[in-house]
């Protein structure tokens, strides 16, 4: 995991490849050892790190939010119950003013996607090396423990909400209206296929859009942090240039970690937002 035994594109590389799991070349199934197996495993590959920590992270939420609603107190109540009313009441307060319509699922869906994706961007801000290092004294070659650095993770998330947007359009407009939006807009009926095509292309760029967005931010983060890392790869020894070198590695980390705070923070908070958007145009009805 150091230096020593990778070269910088190497130490790259081994950070970037998740734990995967699939159909390995000589005909078993199994975990991938090196990146070229990762990648001839092909779609049906099982990203066991992304999986693992995504659950993980949402039973965590799950329980510290189970946990304010039994120890709950009209009396003075606790830090955990502060924060968890704050965070309800902060994001009922974002809902109100961005979903117009009636729906009691929304506001519960804004709090889940809220707290599961910022508990997943967090993870960035651990020390680059030391689940990786802690996973490989256990025997597994690669550990990822940034899910949202994952385009599965981030795709399935953006995918699960797509889906709800085509249920509720259907459900509020019927198959007819929905499929009057994509058909009679903006053009009227004598540009169908146009409207048609725009319609479709600005539909389906808005699970890819709020996918990417996500993924490409929390993966560019997470690279940053990992040349950082190897700044401190190349201090051996004592001198002036390596003790400038480790003392730059040390600031930077601490100012790229309390700027990346924010970006966590925002990106949580724009693919919920965007989220609640996308659900409200699904329940409004277009003239």
């Amino acid at each position: 995991m150091s230096s020593e035994a990778h070269t910088s594109a190497e130490y790259i590389k081994h950070h970037l490849q998740n734990l995967t799991y699939g159909h390995l070349p000589d005909g078993t199934w199994g975990i991938a050892h090196t990146p070229e197996e990762a990648k001839a495993m092909g779609f049906w590959a099982l990203n066991l790190d992304t999986f693992f920590m995504s659950l993980l992270l949402g039973a965590v939420i799950m329980f510290v939010f189970h946990r304010a609603a039994k120890s709950i107190s009209t009396g003075t109540p606790s830090g955990l119950q502060n924060f968890c009313e704050w965070a309800i009441e902060f994001i009922d307060t974002s809902v109100r003013g961005s979903f117009t319509a009636k729906n009691n699922m929304i506001a519960p869906l804004a709090l889940t996607i809220f707290f599961w994706v910022f508990a997943m961007n967090l993870m960035d801000l651990l020390p680059i090396d030391y689940v990786p290092l802690l996973m490989h004294e256990l025997g597994l070659p690669f550990f990822k423990i940034v899910p949202s650095t994952d385009p599965n993770a981030t795709f399935g998330m953006a995918i699960g909400v797509f889906l709800l947007v085509l249920y509720y359009s259907v459900k509020m407009k019927g198959v007819g209206g929905f499929m009057g939006e994509l058909t009679l807009q903006p053009f009227g009926k004598w540009g169908m296929p146009v409207n048609l095509l725009l319609e479709g292309v600005n539909l389906i760029a808005k699970p890819i859009s709020l996918a990417l967005r996500l993924f490409g931010n929390m993966y560019a983060g997470e690279m940053i942090f990992i040349l950082i890392a190897l700044m401190g790869g190349t201090w051996a020894g004592f001198s002036l240039s390596s003790s400038t070198l480790y003392g730059s590695q040390i600031l930077l980390s601490l100012g790229w970690a309390i700027f990346h705070i924010l970006i966590v923070t925002l990106q949580a908070f724009i693919f919920m937002t965007l989220t609640v958007v996308y659900m409200d145009m699904a329940h409004q009805e277009h003239h």
